[in-house]
Protein backbone atom coordinates (compact mmCIF):
# COMPACT_ATOMS: atom_id res chain seq x y z
CA UNK A 1 0.00 0.00 0.00
CA UNK A 2 1.45 3.59 -1.10
CA UNK A 3 2.39 5.51 2.31
CA UNK A 4 0.18 8.64 2.71
CA UNK A 5 1.55 12.08 4.10
CA UNK A 6 -0.02 15.25 4.54
CA UNK A 7 1.18 18.57 5.43
CA UNK A 8 -1.69 21.15 6.42
CA UNK A 9 -0.92 25.25 5.44
CA UNK A 10 -1.82 27.33 8.85
CA UNK A 11 0.93 29.84 9.65
CA UNK A 12 -0.55 32.93 7.81
CA UNK A 13 -1.84 35.42 10.19
CA UNK A 14 -4.96 36.61 7.87
CA UNK A 15 -4.43 40.28 8.01
CA UNK A 16 -7.86 40.67 6.08
CA UNK A 17 -10.11 39.39 8.91
CA UNK A 18 -8.71 42.21 11.16
CA UNK A 19 -8.03 40.37 14.27
CA UNK A 20 -5.84 39.57 16.90
CA UNK A 21 -6.65 35.81 16.20
CA UNK A 22 -4.67 34.01 13.53
CA UNK A 23 -7.27 33.30 11.03
CA UNK A 24 -7.13 29.22 11.49
CA UNK A 25 -8.44 29.50 14.98
CA UNK A 26 -11.51 31.49 14.37
CA UNK A 27 -14.70 29.23 15.08
CA UNK A 28 -16.76 27.47 12.62
CA UNK A 29 -19.86 25.55 14.07
CA UNK A 30 -17.67 25.01 17.42
CA UNK A 31 -14.23 23.76 15.98
CA UNK A 32 -11.74 26.18 14.84
CA UNK A 33 -11.24 26.13 10.86
CA UNK A 34 -7.77 23.93 11.40
CA UNK A 35 -9.29 21.63 13.98
CA UNK A 36 -11.93 21.29 11.04
CA UNK A 37 -8.94 20.17 8.34
CA UNK A 38 -7.45 17.78 10.39
CA UNK A 39 -10.58 16.09 11.20
CA UNK A 40 -10.95 15.18 7.61
CA UNK A 41 -7.36 14.69 6.94
CA UNK A 42 -7.32 11.92 9.61
CA UNK A 43 -9.85 10.42 8.09
CA UNK A 44 -7.50 9.01 5.80
CA UNK A 45 -5.47 7.23 7.84
CA UNK A 46 -2.19 8.57 6.83
CA UNK A 47 1.30 8.01 7.99
CA UNK A 48 1.87 11.69 9.07
CA UNK A 49 0.18 15.12 9.68
CA UNK A 50 2.56 17.88 9.57
CA UNK A 51 1.10 21.30 10.32
CA UNK A 52 3.30 24.21 9.37
CA UNK A 53 2.56 26.84 11.91
CA UNK A 54 3.83 30.41 12.43
CA UNK A 55 1.52 33.27 13.66
CA UNK A 56 -0.01 32.01 17.38
CA UNK A 57 2.17 29.06 16.91
CA UNK A 58 1.88 27.40 20.82
CA UNK A 59 -2.12 28.35 20.61
CA UNK A 60 -2.66 26.51 17.81
CA UNK A 61 -0.20 23.28 19.13
CA UNK A 62 -2.56 23.76 22.12
CA UNK A 63 -5.69 22.92 19.80
CA UNK A 64 -4.74 20.55 17.40
CA UNK A 65 -2.75 18.75 20.24
CA UNK A 66 -1.00 15.77 19.12
CA UNK A 67 -3.23 14.78 16.27
CA UNK A 68 -0.87 16.59 14.23
CA UNK A 69 3.50 16.97 14.23
CA UNK A 70 4.53 20.37 13.58
CA UNK A 71 7.06 22.34 11.74
CA UNK A 72 7.68 25.88 12.04
CA UNK A 73 7.76 28.43 9.60
CA UNK A 74 9.72 31.38 11.05
CA UNK A 75 8.81 34.13 7.97
CA UNK A 76 6.05 33.71 5.76
CA UNK A 77 7.59 33.71 2.54
CA UNK A 78 5.06 31.90 0.58
CA UNK A 79 3.03 28.24 0.12
CA UNK A 80 6.28 27.08 -1.54
CA UNK A 81 8.33 28.26 1.61
CA UNK A 82 5.94 26.94 3.74
CA UNK A 83 5.97 22.94 2.34
CA UNK A 84 9.82 23.39 2.70
CA UNK A 85 9.40 23.27 6.24
CA UNK A 86 8.58 20.31 6.30
CA UNK A 87 11.59 18.86 4.89
CA UNK A 88 13.20 17.83 7.90
CA UNK A 89 10.26 15.70 8.15
CA UNK A 90 9.24 14.07 5.31
CA UNK A 91 12.20 14.27 2.72
CA UNK A 92 13.12 10.71 3.08
CA UNK A 93 9.72 9.35 2.68
CA UNK A 94 8.43 7.19 -0.04
CA UNK A 95 4.75 7.86 -1.37
CA UNK A 96 2.21 10.52 -1.65
CA UNK A 97 2.14 13.65 -0.19
CA UNK A 98 -1.16 15.73 0.37
CA UNK A 99 -1.05 19.41 0.35
CA UNK A 100 -3.67 21.45 2.07
CA UNK A 101 -4.53 24.78 3.18
CA UNK A 102 -5.23 25.47 7.27
CA UNK A 103 -8.15 27.79 6.37
CA UNK A 104 -10.13 26.13 4.05
CA UNK A 105 -12.76 24.11 6.84
CA UNK A 106 -15.43 22.68 4.14
CA UNK A 107 -13.04 19.95 2.28
CA UNK A 108 -14.18 16.44 2.97
CA UNK A 109 -12.06 13.52 3.37
CA UNK A 110 -14.15 11.83 0.57
CA UNK A 111 -12.87 14.71 -2.03
CA UNK A 112 -9.26 14.18 -0.52
CA UNK A 113 -9.57 10.36 -1.16
CA UNK A 114 -10.97 10.87 -4.86
CA UNK A 115 -8.00 12.77 -5.43
CA UNK A 116 -5.51 10.37 -3.86
CA UNK A 117 -7.00 7.68 -6.05
CA UNK A 118 -7.33 9.92 -9.00
CA UNK A 119 -3.21 10.63 -9.00
CA UNK A 120 -2.63 7.07 -8.21
CA UNK A 121 -4.77 6.36 -11.38
CA UNK A 122 -2.60 8.22 -13.44
CA UNK A 123 0.27 7.59 -12.72
CA UNK A 124 1.35 11.28 -11.81
CA UNK A 125 4.06 12.86 -10.13
CA UNK A 126 1.53 15.72 -9.16
CA UNK A 127 -2.14 16.07 -8.93
CA UNK A 128 -3.88 19.11 -8.82
CA UNK A 129 -7.62 19.46 -6.69
CA UNK A 130 -9.25 21.91 -8.96
CA UNK A 131 -12.87 23.36 -9.71
CA UNK A 132 -14.70 25.73 -11.97
CA UNK A 133 -15.35 29.12 -10.53
CA UNK A 134 -18.53 31.04 -11.09
CA UNK A 135 -15.96 34.09 -10.59
CA UNK A 136 -12.56 33.65 -11.01
CA UNK A 137 -11.30 35.95 -9.57
CA UNK A 138 -8.00 35.95 -6.98
CA UNK A 139 -7.62 32.51 -7.76
CA UNK A 140 -4.90 30.87 -9.50
CA UNK A 141 -5.82 29.90 -12.80
CA UNK A 142 -5.11 26.12 -14.37
CA UNK A 143 -3.70 26.35 -17.33
CA UNK A 144 -4.15 23.26 -20.04
CA UNK A 145 -2.77 22.24 -23.16
CA UNK A 146 -4.74 21.55 -26.30
CA UNK A 147 -4.84 17.60 -24.99
CA UNK A 148 -6.14 18.97 -21.77
CA UNK A 149 -2.91 18.20 -19.75
CA UNK A 150 -1.99 20.94 -17.04
CA UNK A 151 1.21 22.87 -18.52
CA UNK A 152 0.84 25.70 -15.45
CA UNK A 153 -1.03 27.21 -12.75
CA UNK A 154 -0.76 31.10 -12.93
CA UNK A 155 -1.53 33.39 -10.00
CA UNK A 156 -4.34 36.21 -10.37
CA UNK A 157 -1.48 38.84 -10.48
CA UNK A 158 0.73 36.71 -12.83
CA UNK A 159 -2.05 36.38 -15.30
CA UNK A 160 -2.12 37.59 -18.68
CA UNK A 161 -5.85 38.64 -20.02
CA UNK A 162 -6.34 35.73 -22.07
CA UNK A 163 -5.62 33.65 -18.73
CA UNK A 164 -7.67 35.58 -16.46
CA UNK A 165 -10.58 34.74 -18.38
CA UNK A 166 -10.19 30.81 -17.51
CA UNK A 167 -12.61 29.53 -15.31
CA UNK A 168 -11.02 26.24 -13.77
CA UNK A 169 -8.89 27.36 -10.53
CA UNK A 170 -6.87 25.56 -8.21
CA UNK A 171 -8.15 25.30 -4.79
CA UNK A 172 -4.86 25.22 -2.89
CA UNK A 173 -4.87 21.50 -2.82
CA UNK A 174 -2.52 19.18 -4.39
CA UNK A 175 -1.12 15.12 -4.22
CA UNK A 176 2.70 15.10 -4.72
CA UNK A 177 5.47 12.32 -5.15
CA UNK A 178 6.65 13.35 -1.90
CA UNK A 179 10.77 13.20 -2.88
CA UNK A 180 10.16 14.86 -6.30
CA UNK A 181 7.81 17.31 -4.47
CA UNK A 182 10.89 18.26 -2.29
CA UNK A 183 13.26 18.47 -5.03
CA UNK A 184 11.76 20.92 -6.88
CA UNK A 185 10.90 22.85 -4.08
CA UNK A 186 14.66 23.52 -4.16
CA UNK A 187 14.16 25.20 -7.48
CA UNK A 188 11.48 27.58 -6.97
CA UNK A 189 12.51 31.28 -7.09
CA UNK A 190 10.41 34.68 -5.99
CA UNK A 191 10.18 36.09 -9.13
CA UNK A 192 6.95 37.27 -9.62
CA UNK A 193 4.31 40.34 -8.47
CA UNK A 194 4.57 39.43 -5.06
CA UNK A 195 7.95 38.08 -4.42
CA UNK A 196 7.05 34.83 -2.72
CA UNK A 197 7.96 31.67 -3.36
CA UNK A 198 4.76 29.78 -4.91
CA UNK A 199 3.95 26.18 -4.39
CA UNK A 200 2.27 26.35 -7.40
CA UNK A 201 5.79 27.06 -9.31
CA UNK A 202 6.40 23.22 -8.75
CA UNK A 203 3.88 22.14 -10.94
CA UNK A 204 5.69 23.94 -13.88
CA UNK A 205 9.50 22.97 -12.91
CA UNK A 206 7.74 19.18 -12.84
CA UNK A 207 6.29 19.90 -16.20
CA UNK A 208 9.47 21.01 -17.57
CA UNK A 209 11.24 18.30 -16.21
CA UNK A 210 9.16 15.63 -18.23
CA UNK A 211 7.02 14.61 -14.89
CA UNK A 212 3.12 13.55 -15.33
CA UNK A 213 0.80 16.41 -14.23
CA UNK A 214 -2.84 15.32 -14.02
CA UNK A 215 -5.51 17.54 -12.33
CA UNK A 216 -8.66 16.15 -10.69
CA UNK A 217 -11.67 18.76 -11.05
CA UNK A 218 -14.15 18.29 -7.95
CA UNK A 219 -17.98 19.01 -8.33
CA UNK A 220 -18.48 21.30 -5.77
CA UNK A 221 -16.69 24.54 -5.94
CA UNK A 222 -18.45 26.00 -2.14
CA UNK A 223 -15.96 22.94 -0.39
CA UNK A 224 -12.87 24.53 -1.65
CA UNK A 225 -13.46 28.24 -0.41
CA UNK A 226 -10.75 29.42 2.21
CA UNK A 227 -11.51 31.75 4.84
CA UNK A 228 -9.81 34.70 4.61
CA UNK A 229 -12.51 37.54 5.69
CA UNK A 230 -15.06 37.72 8.20
CA UNK A 231 -17.38 37.55 5.40
CA UNK A 232 -16.07 34.54 4.25
CA UNK A 233 -16.32 32.97 7.61
CA UNK A 234 -19.50 34.18 7.63
CA UNK A 235 -20.39 32.12 4.41
CA UNK A 236 -18.13 29.28 5.38
CA UNK A 237 -20.19 29.17 8.74
CA UNK A 238 -23.05 28.69 6.84
CA UNK A 239 -22.29 26.26 4.69
CA UNK A 240 -21.23 23.74 7.18
CA UNK A 241 -24.25 24.76 9.28
CA UNK A 242 -26.26 23.72 6.29
CA UNK A 243 -24.61 20.51 6.29
CA UNK A 244 -24.78 19.78 9.50
CA UNK A 245 -28.11 20.15 10.03
CA UNK A 246 -29.02 18.20 6.80
CA UNK A 247 -26.77 15.54 8.18
CA UNK A 248 -29.33 15.42 11.64
CA UNK A 249 -32.48 15.77 9.28
CA UNK A 250 -30.96 12.53 6.61
CA UNK A 251 -30.85 10.87 10.54
CA UNK A 252 -34.21 11.54 11.57
CA UNK A 253 -34.57 14.71 13.59
CA UNK A 254 -36.92 17.14 12.40
CA UNK A 255 -35.87 21.01 12.26
CA UNK A 256 -39.01 23.31 12.11
CA UNK A 257 -36.67 25.58 10.03
CA UNK A 258 -33.11 24.56 9.09
CA UNK A 259 -31.95 28.20 8.04
CA UNK A 260 -32.59 29.04 11.60
CA UNK A 261 -31.09 26.52 13.43
CA UNK A 262 -27.65 26.61 14.64
CA UNK A 263 -26.21 23.20 15.63
CA UNK A 264 -22.07 22.67 16.47
CA UNK A 265 -20.33 19.85 14.89
CA UNK A 266 -19.87 17.77 17.84
CA UNK A 267 -23.53 17.67 18.87
CA UNK A 268 -25.28 13.96 18.52
CA UNK A 269 -29.54 14.17 18.55
CA UNK A 270 -31.85 11.32 18.41
CA UNK A 271 -34.25 10.17 16.00
CA UNK A 272 -37.44 11.61 15.94
CA UNK A 273 -36.23 14.68 18.15
CA UNK A 274 -38.52 17.87 17.14
CA UNK A 275 -35.95 21.39 17.27
CA UNK A 276 -37.98 24.96 16.86
CA UNK A 277 -35.55 27.61 15.26
CA UNK A 278 -33.91 30.03 16.76
CA UNK A 279 -32.17 26.83 18.54
CA UNK A 280 -28.60 27.20 19.69
CA UNK A 281 -27.01 23.49 20.26
CA UNK A 282 -23.10 24.08 21.27
CA UNK A 283 -20.09 21.88 22.38
CA UNK A 284 -20.37 18.44 22.83
CA UNK A 285 -23.81 18.27 23.88
CA UNK A 286 -26.38 15.23 24.03
CA UNK A 287 -29.72 14.71 22.92
CA UNK A 288 -31.53 11.71 23.29
CA UNK A 289 -34.78 10.56 21.46
CA UNK A 290 -38.27 12.14 21.25
CA UNK A 291 -36.97 15.20 22.88
CA UNK A 292 -38.68 18.79 22.22
CA UNK A 293 -36.27 21.86 21.87
CA UNK A 294 -38.49 25.31 21.59
CA UNK A 295 -37.46 28.98 20.14
CA UNK A 296 -34.93 30.23 21.99
CA UNK A 297 -32.93 27.90 23.54
CA UNK A 298 -29.13 27.64 24.36
CA UNK A 299 -27.81 24.55 24.71
CA UNK A 300 -24.04 24.03 25.79
CA UNK A 301 -21.75 20.70 26.26
CA UNK A 302 -25.31 19.70 28.15
CA UNK A 303 -26.64 16.07 28.25
CA UNK A 304 -30.42 15.35 27.57
CA UNK A 305 -32.05 11.84 27.80
CA UNK A 306 -34.90 10.55 25.72
CA UNK A 307 -38.56 12.34 25.84
CA UNK A 308 -36.97 15.85 27.70
CA UNK A 309 -38.84 19.37 26.25
CA UNK A 310 -36.80 22.24 26.79
CA UNK A 311 -38.88 25.44 26.27
CA UNK A 312 -37.07 28.71 25.67
CA UNK A 313 -34.47 28.08 28.33
CA UNK A 314 -30.69 27.99 28.67
CA UNK A 315 -28.06 24.92 29.80
CA UNK A 316 -24.87 24.73 30.16
CA UNK A 317 -23.15 21.45 31.64
CA UNK A 318 -26.08 20.69 32.67
CA UNK A 319 -27.69 16.91 32.81
CA UNK A 320 -31.49 16.49 32.75
CA UNK A 321 -32.92 12.72 32.55
CA UNK A 322 -35.85 10.84 31.11
CA UNK A 323 -39.18 12.76 30.94
CA UNK A 324 -38.00 15.69 33.08
CA UNK A 325 -38.92 19.10 31.35
CA UNK A 326 -37.56 22.88 32.01
CA UNK A 327 -39.04 26.12 31.17
CA UNK A 328 -39.43 28.74 30.05
CA UNK A 329 -37.23 31.14 30.73
CA UNK A 330 -34.90 29.04 33.08
CA UNK A 331 -31.54 28.23 33.35
CA UNK A 332 -29.37 25.08 34.14
CA UNK A 333 -25.95 26.29 35.41
CA UNK A 334 -23.06 23.62 35.40
CA UNK A 335 -23.45 20.51 37.05
CA UNK A 336 -27.30 20.91 37.35
CA UNK A 337 -28.78 17.16 37.26
CA UNK A 338 -32.37 17.20 36.91
CA UNK A 339 -34.08 13.43 37.51
CA UNK A 340 -36.67 11.62 35.74
CA UNK A 341 -39.76 13.20 35.63
CA UNK A 342 -38.80 16.27 37.07
CA UNK A 343 -40.51 19.54 36.24
CA UNK A 344 -38.29 22.77 36.50
CA UNK A 345 -40.87 25.48 35.80
CA UNK A 346 -40.11 29.06 34.21
CA UNK A 347 -37.73 31.71 35.45
CA UNK A 348 -35.67 29.11 37.84
CA UNK A 349 -31.89 28.97 37.97
CA UNK A 350 -30.41 25.65 39.44
CA UNK A 351 -26.43 25.37 39.70
CA UNK A 352 -24.62 21.95 40.89
CA UNK A 353 -27.58 20.66 42.36
CA UNK A 354 -29.01 17.21 41.78
CA UNK A 355 -32.96 17.15 41.41
CA UNK A 356 -34.32 13.49 42.35
CA UNK A 357 -37.41 12.26 40.10
CA UNK A 358 -40.37 13.23 40.09
CA UNK A 359 -40.13 16.78 42.10
CA UNK A 360 -41.22 19.88 41.52
CA UNK A 361 -39.61 23.40 41.55
CA UNK A 362 -42.47 25.49 39.70
CA UNK A 363 -40.99 29.17 39.39
CA UNK A 364 -39.43 31.72 40.54
CA UNK A 365 -37.10 29.62 42.20
CA UNK A 366 -33.26 29.44 42.90
CA UNK A 367 -31.40 26.09 43.79
CA UNK A 368 -27.72 26.13 44.50
CA UNK A 369 -25.72 23.68 45.89
CA UNK A 370 -28.00 21.27 46.91
CA UNK A 371 -29.35 18.14 46.52
CA UNK A 372 -33.46 17.67 46.55
CA UNK A 373 -34.51 14.01 46.93
CA UNK A 374 -38.00 12.33 44.87
CA UNK A 375 -41.20 13.97 45.19
CA UNK A 376 -40.26 17.23 46.43
CA UNK A 377 -42.09 20.20 45.89
CA UNK A 378 -40.74 23.47 45.99
CA UNK A 379 -42.85 26.35 46.44
CA UNK A 380 -42.62 29.57 44.13
CA UNK A 381 -39.82 31.86 45.19
CA UNK A 382 -37.49 29.57 46.94
CA UNK A 383 -34.27 30.68 47.27
CA UNK A 384 -31.13 28.19 48.37
CA UNK A 385 -29.17 30.31 50.21
CA UNK A 386 -25.40 28.99 49.85
CA UNK A 387 -23.35 31.44 49.97
CA UNK A 388 -21.93 32.92 53.35
CA UNK A 389 -19.56 34.91 52.02
CA UNK A 390 -16.47 32.98 52.49
CA UNK A 391 -17.35 29.46 50.72
CA UNK A 392 -20.44 27.59 49.32
CA UNK A 393 -22.03 25.70 51.52
CA UNK A 394 -24.72 22.21 50.60
CA UNK A 395 -28.54 22.01 51.75
CA UNK A 396 -29.96 18.75 51.46
CA UNK A 397 -33.99 18.29 50.91
CA UNK A 398 -35.26 14.60 51.78
CA UNK A 399 -37.71 12.55 49.84
CA UNK A 400 -41.58 13.59 49.84
CA UNK A 401 -40.70 16.62 51.52
CA UNK A 402 -42.81 19.99 51.25
CA UNK A 403 -41.20 23.80 50.89
CA UNK A 404 -43.82 26.82 50.40
CA UNK A 405 -43.87 29.21 48.45
CA UNK A 406 -40.92 32.10 49.65
CA UNK A 407 -39.06 29.98 51.77
CA UNK A 408 -35.09 30.88 52.12
CA UNK A 409 -33.09 28.16 52.96
CA UNK A 410 -30.27 28.69 54.21
CA UNK A 411 -26.97 26.40 53.92
CA UNK A 412 -25.80 24.26 55.25
CA UNK A 413 -28.88 22.51 56.46
CA UNK A 414 -30.48 19.50 56.21
CA UNK A 415 -34.26 18.89 55.76
CA UNK A 416 -35.43 15.25 56.34
CA UNK A 417 -37.51 13.11 54.47
CA UNK A 418 -41.24 14.15 54.66
CA UNK A 419 -41.14 17.25 56.42
CA UNK A 420 -42.25 20.55 55.74
CA UNK A 421 -41.21 24.03 55.31
CA UNK A 422 -43.91 26.63 55.67
CA UNK A 423 -44.13 29.53 52.98
CA UNK A 424 -42.02 32.53 53.89
CA UNK A 425 -39.67 30.84 56.40
CA UNK A 426 -36.57 30.92 56.59
CA UNK A 427 -34.90 28.45 57.27
CA UNK A 428 -31.50 28.21 59.43
CA UNK A 429 -31.63 24.84 61.17
CA UNK A 430 -31.89 21.35 60.25
CA UNK A 431 -35.75 20.33 59.98
CA UNK A 432 -37.02 16.67 61.64
CA UNK A 433 -38.89 14.10 59.94
CA UNK A 434 -42.05 14.65 59.67
CA UNK A 435 -41.69 18.06 61.38
CA UNK A 436 -43.16 21.28 60.25
CA UNK A 437 -40.11 24.49 60.34
CA UNK A 438 -41.93 27.96 60.89
CA UNK A 439 -39.85 30.70 61.08
CA UNK A 440 -41.59 33.72 60.45
CA UNK A 441 -43.16 36.89 62.44
CA UNK A 442 -46.56 36.48 63.24
CA UNK A 443 -49.09 38.84 62.30
CA UNK A 444 -50.27 41.70 63.85
CA UNK A 445 -53.40 43.26 62.36
CA UNK A 446 -53.27 47.16 63.82
CA UNK A 447 -57.08 48.45 63.69
CA UNK A 448 -58.39 52.02 62.45
CA UNK A 449 -54.48 52.22 61.09
CA UNK A 450 -56.43 54.58 58.12
CA UNK A 451 -57.63 56.87 60.42
CA UNK A 452 -53.81 58.08 60.75
CA UNK A 453 -52.89 58.51 57.19
CA UNK A 454 -52.67 62.00 55.70
CA UNK A 455 -55.52 61.43 53.51
CA UNK A 456 -57.59 59.96 55.80
CA UNK A 457 -59.95 63.12 55.80
CA UNK A 458 -59.41 63.45 51.82
CA UNK A 459 -63.15 62.53 49.92
CA UNK A 460 -61.59 61.33 46.96
CA UNK A 461 -59.43 58.78 48.60
CA UNK A 462 -62.46 57.04 50.20
CA UNK A 463 -64.54 56.71 47.50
Amino acid sequence: MTAKNVVILAAGQGTRMKSKLTKVLHPICGRPIVAHVVDQVKQLAPQRIITIIGHDADKVKAVLGDQTEYAYQKEQLGTGHGVLQAESLLSACDGITLVANGDAPLFTARTFKHLFAYHQQQDAVATVLTATAPNPTGYGRIVRDLDGNVTKIVEQKDATQEEAAIDEVNTGVYCFNNKALFAALHKVTNNNAQGEYYLTDVIEILKREGAKIAAYRMHSFAESMNVNTRQALAEATRLMQARINAMHMDNGVTLIDPTNTYIDIDVKIGADTVIEPAVYLKGQTVIGEDCHIGSFSTITDSTLEDEVTVTSSTLENAIMRKHSNIGPNSHLRPKADIGEDVHIGNFCEIKNAQIGARTKVGHLSYVGDATLGTDVNVGCGTIFINYDGVKKNHADVGDHSFIGSDANIIAPVKIADHSFVAADTTVTEDVPYHAMAIGRARQTNKLDYWKKLPVADDPAWNE
